[in-house]
């Protein structure tokens, strides 16, 4: 079966984790401060605070904007659960927007549309590694947080996305552009912000025994405790894996840009497919998923399925799970539920599996 999500790992990050082992060292350490600082420098990023995954990171970002208690967050209903969970966990309000039918992404008029008395932030994703436009959505001044779980690698006018609202969160997760396995962080230009993050992922304790013991404090032990927060520190093994990752995240952006681009290409022709939007030309591009919106989806999916290719819809619509309560009406969330269809786009494909998968794609038309 080729694999919808991938990535690429092999003898660099044998080497990664083998040091690590022969250290000794597991935990938190110098690999961890190795990785936050080359990516902040590779993406020009003014602090960033690795943590133990994606998902922490956004519930750590809730935390940081203070907001008042019951707080309106305004999200996008086509993403992932752990951005509505972070807004319940920090004692919020998830509110749903609709997205951009063909980008997938929020926009100002879809933000505006679902704003109400309560709203205080707004959380906005780069779908697929499209950047969002930020400035129509920062003009409204709230406090946006900037979802760039797709878009490690994307960019507006030659800034990174992750440094255009108030907090940036990113994830390092399995099938991820760079991925470690499990592991996000969160970038903000505001330092307080930065120094209350990393006093936050340690249980809120102000520094560790061993950081305390290279001062002049006497017993080391005892801990300064700031905040209630559980642990979010990410291991060495998973920051060493990262470092081998970033240093051919290029290669791997290659190999996903020349994937995207025959995809494009091949499937220009069918009246019947649409094709997602490449990136405009002020724009730099991650290549995360490769969505395609078609007619009669689910059958076109276990056909692939039954030919060996696994699809999946990224994502089913937040405002459609009950649990959300959400009595929200979202057009072109609830069409794309229906039409997209993410297909295999990774580093891990051999050109064999592109072939395959064009020419079984084209030939769904006669499933129509």
């Amino acid at each position: 079966m080729i694999s919808v999500f991938g990535s690429k790992v092999g003898a660099e990050e044998l080497a990664e984790v083998k040091d690590c082992i022969d250290r000794q060292w597991l935990g938190t350490g110098p690999k961890s401060k190795a990785f936050e600082q080359s990516f902040a420098e590779r993406l020009n990023l003014p602090n960033l605070v690795l943590v133990n995954n994606g998902s922490n990171a956004l519930y750590l970002a809730m935390s940081l904007l203070d907001l008042p208690p019951g707080s309106d967050v305004i999200v996008p209903s086509f993403t992932w659960v752990s951005c509505a969970h972070s807004i319940v966990l920090a004692g919020h309000r998830p509110v749903f927007c609709d997205v951009d039918l063909d980008t997938q992404n929020p926009t100002a008029e879809t933000v505006r549309a679902a704003m109400t008395p309560r709203t205080r932030a707004i959380m906005v994703v780069h779908y697929a590694g499209k950047p969002v436009q930020m400035k129509p959505i920062l003009d409204i001044g709230l406090p946006v947080i900037e979802d760039v779980a797709h878009a490690v690698d994307s960019k507006i006018d030659g800034k990174s996305c992750g440094t255009f609202g108030a907090i940036g969160v990113f994830s390092f997760d399995a099938i991820k552009n760079l991925a470690m396995g499990e592991g996000g962080a969160v970038t903000t230009s505001d330092a307080v912000r930065a120094e209350r993050a990393r006093l936050l992922r340690y249980c809120g304790i102000g520094k560790s025994g061993f950081e305390a013991s290279t001062g002049n404090k006497e017993r080391w032990w005892e801990y300064n405790i700031v905040d209630f927060y559980p642990k979010l520190l990410v291991s060495d093994v998973l920051a060493g894996i990262g470092l081998a990752q970033l240093r051919k995240l290029d290669a791997l952006q290659a190999v996903r840009r020349s994937i995207w681009e025959r995809y494009q290409n091949e499937f220009r022709d069918l009246d019947w497919l649409k094709r997602p939007i490449d990136a405009a030309q002020n724009e730099q591009h991650s290549y995360f998923t490769y969505v395609i919106r078609i007619p009669h989806r689910d059958r076109c999916a276990k056909a692939l399925y039954d030919r060996g290719i696994y699809t999946t819809l990224r994502y089913h619509p937040l405002h459609m799970n009950q649990i959300y309560k959400s009595q929200a009406r979202l057009p072109n969330s609830e069409r794309l539920n229906e039409e997209a269809l993410s297909i295999p786009l990774h580093p891990n494909l051999a050109p064999a599996d592109v072939d395959k998968i064009i020419t079984e794609v084209r030939g769904l038309a006669a499933s129509l």
